[in-house]
C-alpha cells in the first residue's frame, strides 16, 4: 500500500472502472476537471503502445475555494489526482491523500480542508 494515497484492485473492466470511479466521486461532491488518457498521449507523443491508464483531476469546488483563500499558490497542488489503470486483467484505482500533499505546505489553515477532502475521497474509495 502506498503511503500517499489509497489504492485497490477492482474486478471490473477498465472502462466500467473509470465510470464507477467517476460516479463514486460525483456522489461525494467532486467534479472531474480533467481526464488525461496516458495510453493515448504515449502513443501520440512517443509512438509507444501502453496499457489503459487515465489520470482524473477531481475537484470539490467549495473546498478548492477555501484552500485558495487560505493559500493562494495551492493551485499547484490541485486538483486531487485519481488514477485508474489496467494491471494483470484487473482495474486498479488509486486516489491521492490530500493530507500528505497539503502536509508539504506549512500552512495550518489547510489542515482542516485537507482532512475534509480526504474524508470525502475515502468515502468514494470505500464505496468502490
Amino acid at each position: 500500500m502506498i503511503n500517499y494515497g489509497f489504492s485497490k484492485e477492482l474486478e471490473l473492466p477498465f472502462a466500467k472502472g473509470v465510470e464507477t470511479v467517476t460516479e463514486a466521486l460525483k456522489k461525494e461532491g467532486f467534479g472531474i476537471l480533467s481526464r488525461i488518457d496516458v495510453k493515448e498521449k504515449f502513443r501520440e507523443k512517443l509512438g509507444i503502445d501502453f496499457k489503459e491508464y487515465v489520470i482524473l483531476g477531481a475537484c470539490s469546488p467549495a473546498n478548492a475555494h477555501k484552500a485558495i483563500l487560505a493559500e493562494e499558490n495551492i493551485g499547484l497542488m490541485l486538483p486531487c489526482n485519481v488514477i485508474v489503470y489496467e494491471k494483470d486483467g484487473k482495474t486498479v484505482v488509486s486516489m491521492v491523500k490530500p493530507t500528505q500533499a497539503m502536509g508539504l505546505i506549512k500552512n495550518d489553515k489547510l489542515t482542516p480542508i485537507a482532512l475534509e477532502v480526504e474524508a470525502m475521497l475515502k468515502r468514494a474509495f470505500e464505496s468502490l
